[in-house]
């Protein structure tokens, strides 16, 4: 992210059109919009804070964050490091607290824009609300992620990417994979070698370097992600794993990894954003049943297939309507200049986040239509024969 708005002068060069009509030139600009504001979420408190400062602050701007109060800490030392870096005073800004400061932000006459990630009820409240107050907003809201596994898709390919996506950050992230969808007889052989692979995954301490999958992020998302697994159980839903029973002992918010077979449309396991290690499975007969799970769903963040054939990948990017599409790849995030954001109830606002359309989310464009007198009917000297 830092490398590539360190290419800022390439990424804000305008356009110019010489003799739009005779005698007059027309160009255009791009300036900064003045104070901008992000509020960013406790799962990725560095990462998803520079999407919005670095580009903002390369743009021009100064900027305002206001982390999670979950943990405030790593703001305080990218702050820490940027002055250490040489960015004065008041630049960078970093506010502490809960709705009463994200109120502020989106109330105060002096703040330009807001940028915010988290769960789509605070995205469209935080949407609606800035827009009200005059604001350029771009709220980034929850998922209900999909990977489909075609019966062609190299199941173990497909297996070890179930596992890295649905259970890493324990699920605690907007991209994680939430649904697997298995088409014709793909079903058994996937479910299986999930289910061979769960034993494997370390649960434990975050600092320990052979955990995995670490704690979640209070006892209270703690005990709500566990009850669906009875909800799911109590809906018709196969549990094939229990992630109560292989949390491990002791102390901390821990959760082990969760398996939910023949999870249908209308449980509630498969219609909410549960944002723990809890991956479901439906089944589905056809290619065009599976895309119909997709684009039905109110969410449009992240999508994956996997699958052999070229030409059914290359037309499944065309039929799903979701933002950020993965072939055979199960975290579709985009490198840093490309876009990030999804579709639908994902995204409140019409620009996507830092790359291309963040440089120009935190910028405002601005035509110049120029004409000079004809040099030679000027009175001044130039000191050379004018002609025409």
């Amino acid at each position: 992210m830092i490398e590539f708005c360190c290419g800022i002068p390439e990424l804000l060069k305008g356009g110019f059109t010489e003799q739009a009509s005779t005698g007059i030139d027309v160009y255009s600009i791009r300036q900064p919009l003045g104070v901008c504001a992000g509020i960013t979420p406790f799962n990725f408190p560095t990462m998803v804070p520079m999407w919005m400062w670095a580009p903002a602050l390369a743009c021009g701007n100064t900027f305002v964050l206001k982390p999670s109060e979950k943990d405030p800490t790593a703001s305080i030392y990218t702050a820490e490091l940027l002055k250490e870096a040489g960015v004065p005073d008041g630049v960078f800004n970093v506010v502490h607290g809960d709705k009463v400061a994200v109120d502020a932000i989106l109330e105060h006459p002096g703040i330009a824009s807001v940028s915010f990630v988290g769960s789509t009820p605070i995205a469209r409240y935080v949407y609606e609300t800035g827009t009200s107050h005059g604001k350029r907003v771009q709220a980034l809201g929850g998922a209900k992620n999909h990977m489909i596994v075609l019966p062609d898709a190299d199941i173990d390919m497909a297996a070890d990417a179930a596992v890295s996506a649905g259970y890493g950050s324990a699920g605690e992230r907007c991209m994680a994979v939430s649904m697997l969808v298995a088409v014709g007889d793909a079903g058994d052989e996937l479910v299986s070698a999930i289910k061979e692979r769960l034993p494997k995954v370390k649960v434990g301490d975050g600092m320990s370097p052979d955990a995995e999958m670490g704690p979640l992020v209070t006892r209270e998302h703690r005990d709500k992600v566990a009850s669906y697994i009875d909800k799911g159980r109590e809906a018709g839903a196969t549990v094939v794993t229990d992630g109560r029973e292989n949390a491990p002992d002791g102390g901390g918010f821990f959760l082990g990894v969760t398996l939910l077979d023949d999870v249908k449309p209308e449980m509630d396991v498969y219609k909410d954003e549960i944002f723990g290690p809890v991956l479901g499975v439906t089944r589905v007969d056809t290619y065009d049943e599976a895309v119909r799970l997709v684009n039905e769903n109110p969410y449009g963040n992240g999508v994956a297939i996997f699958t052999r054939d070229g030409g059914v990948a290359r037309q499944f990017q065309f039929d799903v309507n979701v933002g950020m599409v993965g072939i055979n790849v199960p975290i579709p995030v985009p490198v840093a200049y490309y876009s990030f954001g999804g579709w639908k109830n994902s995204l409140f606002g019409d620009l996507h986040v830092y790359g291309p359309e963040g440089i120009q989310f935190y910028t405002r464009g601005k035509v110049v239509t120029s004409r000079w007198p004809d040099p030679a009917t000027s009175k001044v000297d130039l000191g050379f024969p004018q002609t025409r």
